[in-house]
């Protein structure tokens, strides 16, 4: 049987870097920073925390030398974090603000779920060219 785990880590990696900055910026691009609180906050801080845990994580796009989260707890962080941001409208209240408020929230929350399911759990480096 086929794997469903399809994404390589370095291509997870690049997504989440890419995620990380626009969960900073979403609060500016869908333009519901105005209404601040947890709708705010709550994608800033865990884009932020994205960036860093990413960093440490032991796939392509770590910093070599400090690369100290495994891949399948790295996918761990990303799927509550994923979850919390889902459900924030409703934790917090914010579901019935506008659509551009809350709709990011939960469309991104679902996004990076499925890409938690479909990635590679392991990073695999390949062998240098030199050895």
């Amino acid at each position: 049987m086929k794997s469903i785990r399809f994404i390589p880590t370095g291509v997870h990696a690049y997504f989440d870097y890419i995620g990380g900055v626009g969960l900073l910026a979403a609060p500016f691009v869908f333009g519901f920073f105005s209404v601040g609180g947890a709708a705010v906050i709550i994608p800033m801080v865990l884009g932020v925390g994205l960036i860093l845990y990413s960093l440490l994580t032991n796939y392509e796009l770590g910093i070599p030398g400090v690369k100290f989260i495994p891949m399948a707890y790295h996918l761990v962080f990303d799927f509550v974090a994923a979850a919390f941001l889902a459900l924030s409208p409703f934790l917090f209240g914010f579901i019935s603000k506008s659509p551009n408020t809350w709709l990011p929230h939960i469309i991104a929350g679902v996004a990076v779920i499925v890409l938690v399911l479909v990635s590679q759990t392991r990073y695999q480096p390949r062998a240098s060219a030199l050895a």
